[in-house]
């Protein structure tokens, strides 16, 4: 009884510890941040949430990856790893570029439907998916917390990359809320509104950059 209570206490700690890592991870700016709150500011609020569904889906989407084994065929492979990080760019500079080229007629009457919602679902959980120093970093972060002695320890890594998904929209999806109020006023003010595309865009370019550039290291 005692070795089972000293065990559970064991596994509980490294949960505690992997929630505030999570948080602490998640909520710093980044590419994914950026891209909901721009969705959510242009677009409403229901594209933020979206977004932010499609980005932590994308996190499922690198849990199996990560239980599959990827990690270490990207962390070994540069040729893979070099694909799918130009993938990735390339997606998001389409984004950017799409942003960029915005023009303020084309913003009347632009309500998001159910398909766009769909289609930007579908955005999030690309941009996701197609950053390979997501993947590695599940494979580095997830497996210092599995316990010592797991009898299961890729369940354990499976498990602990659903909650760390689940925590992502957690977060984000209150992010995309807040930022959701600012539609309306932008709406009101059509050439801030178109700024506010181009600003995104460049910022989206810039990542695309970023990612392209980015090493496994």
């Amino acid at each position: 009884m005692r070795c089972l209570a000293a065990g559970a206490r064991v596994i509980e700690a490294h949960w505690l510890l992997f929630l505030v890592a999570s948080v602490a991870v998640i909520a710093t700016p980044g590419q994914d941040m950026i891209l909901v709150m721009s969705r959510s500011i242009t677009h409403g609020t229901h594209a933020g949430l979206a977004t932010a569904a499609g980005v932590s889906v994308g996190l499922v989407g690198h849990t199996l990856l990560a239980t599959a084994g990827l990690g270490v065929l990207l962390q070994t492979s540069a040729w893979l790893f070099t694909a799918i990080k130009l993938a990735g760019a390339a997606y998001l500079l389409y984004l950017g570029v799409q942003l960029l080229r915005t023009r303020s007629a084309s913003l009347a009457g632009s309500g998001i439907g159910l398909h766009s919602q769909r289609r930007l679902f579908l955005s999030g959980a690309a941009s996701n998916i197609g950053n390979p120093k997501i993947a590695v970093f599940y494979f580095a972060f997830l497996p210092q917390f599995v316990a010592p002695g797991a009898s299961h320890p890729t369940a354990t890594i499976a498990a602990l990359g659903l909650a760390f998904a689940a925590l992502t929209f957690a977060i984000k999806g209150p992010v995309a809320l807040f930022a959701g109020r600012l539609s309306g006023w932008f709406r009101e003010r059509p050439m801030a509104l178109v700024w506010l595309y181009r600003f995104s865009g460049l910022v989206l370019v810039g990542l695309a950059v970023r990612l392209a550039l980015a090493r496994r290291d």
